[in-house]
Parts: C-alpha cells; structure tokens; sequence
C-alpha cells in the first residue's frame, strides 16, 4: 500500500511539470489513487510479490494513464451502481465509479487487468509570445 504514496508523488511531479491546472489535478489524483488502489486490493489481492505498473503518455492537452495488475481481471461491464439505494451504505464500490466520473474516458482491457484514463484538455496549450 506504501504505492499509493509513491502514485501521489508522480501525480504532484507530473502537474507540477506540466502545469496542470487545480481542478484537473484533482480529478487525476483521485481517479489515479482509486485506479492504483483497485490494481492492489482488488487485483493483486495484496500479493507483494505482484506488481502495479504505470505508463504515462502525454499528446498535446491530453494526459493518458494506463495501469495495470498482475491478478485475473474482473467483469467491469457489470459493476453495481454506488449510488443505487441497495448500495448506498456499502462501504466499498465506489473505485470505478469516481474513475469514470473524473476522467473523460475510462477503458479497460485484458478482463480489466488494465485501467486506461484520460484526461482531455489537462495541459495547459502554450500562449505564443508575440
């Protein structure tokens, strides 16, 4: 779990450099503790002898996080809704709703062993000087 620390670092790093604003910055870091959370717990079922791996990809005002596990995937087509009445006071849940909530798209692949998140118009397009 000493990850989501290090995943905290890399997000403060990565808005830092390029100038993220603060409501971005925001949704990326509570989308990304929650992709990274879900990748351990959920995952890696806290196995430390598996791995949570990052890539980061930035395209023009777009910033892309791919994350993924080493664990057996999960159906991420039928997650139950967090904010349905049944589901209101379970304690957990809510990972993949906040992920698509905040990013402006949320995909998974391989059986959900991969998180990819977007985030469009997070960089900041540099004014000319003129």
């Amino acid at each position: 779990m000493e990850g989501i620390t290090e995943v905290e670092g890399l997000i403060n790093e990565l808005c830092e450099e390029f100038h993220v604003d603060e409501t971005h910055y925001g949704e990326i870091l509570i989308a990304m503790t929650e992709a990274v959370n879900n990748a351990i717990v959920h995952g890696n079922k806290l196995d430390t002898s598996k791995m949570v791996n990052i890539q980061v990809s930035v395209e023009g005002p777009v910033l892309e996080f791919k994350i993924s596990d080493e664990g057996p995937g999960f159906d991420f087509e039928n997650i139950p809704d967090p904010t349905s009445p049944e589901n209101i006071e379970k304690p957990n849940g809510r990972g993949v709703f906040l992920m698509r909530q905040l990013a402006d798209s949320c995909e998974f692949e391989e059986l959900g062993r991969i998180a990819i998140m977007r985030f469009d118009n997070a960089i900041p397009q540099m004014q000319s000087a003129n």
